[in-house]
């Protein structure tokens, strides 16, 4: 099965963030210049509770539903490069062979652990 993937790359307007990332551009078309909203949870339930790792069907409100595009995926790797006042953390994550480097301030990566599952959620503003 093949499918067309583009990796963008971000920078956020809040954050000190960069960030690359692979996107099905088949259902999720993206293009230069594009603004757009992204989160990065543990857990698509809207009260924050952990998920349970299985998708069930149904009319059961979720965070999901508030974004157009949802990947899931696992952190495999946090590093730090640089010092003092140049110091920055890269998190990368792999959503089944899709790929996401996060690269900013290290204070955001210590709310993430090393092989936590995580959802990435999108939506064009």
């Amino acid at each position: 099965m093949e499918f067309l993937v583009s990796r963008i790359e971000a920078r956020s307007e809040q954050f000190d963030m960069y960030m690359q990332l692979d996107v099905n551009t088949e259902i999720y078309p993206m293009h230069v210049g594009d603004k757009f909203m992204m989160v990065l949870a543990s857990t698509l339930n809207l009260d924050g509770t952990p998920d349970t790792g299985y998708y069930t069907q149904g009319g059961r409100k979720s965070l999901a539903d508030k974004f157009e595009y949802v990947m899931h995926g696992k952190l495999y790797k946090i590093t730090e490069e640089g010092s003092g006042p140049n110091l920055k953390a890269d998190m990368y994550i792999s959503f089944g062979g899709l790929l996401m480097q996060l690269r900013g301030d290290p204070s955001i990566a210590t709310r993430f652990e090393l092989d936590q599952r995580l959802f990435v959620l999108m939506r064009k503003v």
